[in-house]
């Protein structure tokens, strides 16, 4: 078992093909000997089903515990203007709250589902808190699939993601979410940010890609894969019906895994 700690985000524009992703970089660095924990950190969800769990297997998301939210943090989720604790104890979740299929383990966060996702309130601060745990304190591969704004990352935890990987796809508003997701990046001092360019039909996919984003760091391309699509309707794991997809994320792992500090974290 490998004991280095990696930690990996994934974002972009809903539909790019990031989750495919996700899970498709949870397998590879499970094939390298990494215990890794896969983070459903997108309101959407679906990286559970990605990674082929079956229904009754996926967690209940971190957001929807209202008694655990309550004990954790003094304020039952929804009572506004209730003082409750901004730094909650959360070292013991990731075991308790994760389930296990095929060697990899997922934790599902959610999201707070009041106006104002991004408010200061119960769930919000738990959320935040188990976040900054995962990656500043756990010595694992940790993947976590997020939304295009980067609400569940902060300064307290940007220095210590290994790599954001943005996935953008052949279309403009593919890359304006691009530039806002290095924007908000940049702001909040997380400085390891590339870019994978997803579902490249012919070579003028892939020259829109880096004209459009000119001076960005490419990690890699990824081809269309009509058989990615098939995986989805089936709901199977996508390195079940395509091996090459499973060999490209092996080489985006092993081009982050060469670039980190060797020691263990």
């Amino acid at each position: 078992m490998n004991e280095r700690g990696i930690k990996i985000a994934v974002s972009g524009k809903g539909g790019v093909g990031k989750t495919t992703l996700a899970a498709l970089l949870c397998r590879a660095l499970c094939d390298r000997g990494y215990r890794v924990l896969a983070v459903d950190a997108d309101p959407a969800g679906g990286l559970g089903a990605a990674l082929g769990f079956p229904d009754d297997k996926i967690p209940t998301p971190l957001s929807e515990m209202q008694e655990l939210i309550a004990e954790r943090t003094g304020v039952k989720p929804g009572n506004s203007g209730a003082l409750f604790k901004l730094n909650p104890q959360v070292a013991d979740l990731p075991e308790t709250l994760c389930r296990e299929h095929n060697g990899l383990r997922l934790l599902v966060m959610g999201t707070v589902q009041q106006g104002g996702g991004g408010c200061l309130c119960p769930e919000g601060a738990l959320l935040r808190a188990l976040v900054q745990h995962l990656f500043l304190y756990r010595h694992e591969a940790i993947v976590m699939d997020m939304e295009a704004g980067l609400e569940h990352l902060g300064r307290a935890t940007a220095q210590a993601v290994d790599q954001l990987l943005i996935v953008v796809e052949p279309g403009q508003r593919s890359i304006d979410t691009a530039k806002k997701i290095q924007k908000l990046a940049a702001d909040i001092g997380l400085a390891s940010v590339s870019l994978i360019a997803n579902k490249l039909r012919h070579d003028a996919d892939r020259q829109f890609i880096t004209t459009a984003l000119e001076g960005c760091e490419l990690r890699g391309l990824v081809p269309f894969d009509e058989r990615l699509l098939t995986a989805d309707m089936c709901r199977k794991p996508p390195w079940e019906l395509s091996q090459s997809s499973l060999e490209t994320a092996r080489v985006i792992a092993d081009i982050i895994i060469n670039q980190i500090p060797s020691s263990p974290r």
